[in-house]
């Protein structure tokens, strides 16, 4: 399923989202221009490799944690990196109008660094760096899903290389993402040779985060009213 647009408009400027968007797309060139053996070596210290926290080798002559937070402004690739952005696009927006420039900054970070968290725990003695945005994307999955339950999501959908373009419910949408998520990532630790690549578990952990993280983040409905409210606007001037 890909998602087109939502049918939630934004109230206010995305300023975070944009800025997101503009860190990802700095470091995603930065990655284009690195020679293959600096970039193999930059991807290995900047992002998440399980066993760097679990290993005694490792975790016992020290460890750097910053890569649970440069891990996620880092790609793997083209498709990676515009699928990422165009489903923070979508999402981000509603989200951020919701909860606030500040508050939605420190809550995209926070589903990140959880998502980061889950995968090391899931996948706790693997040597391959894990990169990309999607776990905190998928926390800003979850708390649309929290928030803007009956929103519509148009969605392509491809039958046999036809596509087919249907409006979902946002529950339905993301409830289905979710699952499939989890489901792929159970059965990725019952055969771990076909896990393909990618990181189930930090989706689903950044899912849940954002679920969770929701009400304490997000504005409380009266003032969030309130702020777009401003009868000022509404009287007549000669």
């Amino acid at each position: 399923m890909i998602p087109l647009h939502d049918t939630i408009p934004r109230k206010t400027s995305p300023f975070v989202m944009w800025l997101i968007i503009a860190l990802n797309l700095l470091f995603f060139c930065v990655e284009l221009a690195l020679p293959q053996p600096i970039l193999t070596r930059f991807i290995y210290f900047f992002g998440i490799v399980p066993a760097r926290y679990t290993h005694p080798d490792w975790f016992f002559h020290g460890v750097s944690y910053w890569p649970f937070l440069t891990s996620m402004f880092l790609h793997g690739g083209w498709l990676h990196f515009i699928g990422n952005m165009w489903t923070l696009w979508i999402f981000g927006d509603n989200v951020e109008d919701r909860m606030g420039h500040l508050r939605f900054a420190i809550f995209y970070l926070l589903c990140g660094v959880i998502a980061s968290f889950t995968h090391v725990v899931f996948n706790s003695h693997s040597l391959i760096p894990t990169i990309g945005a999607s776990g905190a994307i998928a926390g800003v999955m979850g708390a649309y899903f929290t928030m803007f339950p009956h929103s519509r999501i148009i969605t392509i959908i491809p039958v046999f290389f036809f596509p087919w373009i249907v409006e979902l419910p946002a529950v339905i949408f993301l409830g289905a993402w979710f699952f499939m998520q989890f489901f792929s990532g159970t059965f990725s630790l019952l055969a771990p040779g076909t896990a393909g690549g990618i990181a189930w578990w930090a989706h689903v952990g950044g899912f849940v985060a954002g679920m969770i993280l929701c009400p304490v983040f997000r504005k409380s409905s009266r003032k969030y009213y309130m702020d777009e409210w401003h009868p000022i606007r509404y009287i007549n001037r000669p």
